[in-house]
């Protein structure tokens, strides 16, 4: 699930609007949509403003070359 889908699927299970969602996390309105459309560039530290809400953060996660899998 990319994270689009899962910020998404969050706000929906705790029944929030996105203006809600905005408000609650202190970013704008457009900066949800844009995270909700899967927008490919967004600022790292709001996204991990709207995740903290939902117990989550975006960070490094090494990444396994799929010759070693």
């Amino acid at each position: 699930m990319d994270i689009a889908s899962f910020v998404k699927h969050k706000r929906k299970l705790v029944k929030l609007t996105q203006p809600a969602l905005a408000e609650k996390a202190g970013v704008g309105l457009r900066f949800i949509r844009e995270l909700e459309r899967g927008k490919e560039t967004l600022r790292l530290d709001k996204v991990n403003q709207v995740l903290q809400l939902f117990g989550y953060e975006v960070g490094a996660v090494r990444k396994t070359p799929e010759s070693d899998s």
